[in-house]
């Protein structure tokens, strides 16, 4: 999982393209609509825009909720489907 924290940033917050292409959204309304809908958490700009960290979108992405790497015992994957 160190991996993910070496990966270089070129910014701290997702770009607007990225974010249109996670949510599937053009419109700020739809891509606010999109978040709250998905429990992702996001900050709002002064003007309104979606602001959502790039490590944070890093880790949803990958399936790993950022509550469940703080959690005591930390993060483990869920290998009691394979055989």
């Amino acid at each position: 999982m160190t991996a993910i924290f070496e990966m270089t940033i070129a910014t701290e917050t997702l770009t607007p393209d990225e974010l249109q292409q996670i949510t599937g959204c053009g419109r700020r309304a739809d891509q606010l609509i999109w978040l709250e809908a998905q429990g992702w958490t996001y900050f709002k700009s002064r003007g309104g825009d979606p602001i959502v960290g790039r490590m944070y979108a890093r880790l949803r992405l990958a399936g790993i909720t950022p509550a469940s790497v703080l959690a005591p015992g930390g993060w483990a994957p869920d290998f009691s489907a394979l055989r």
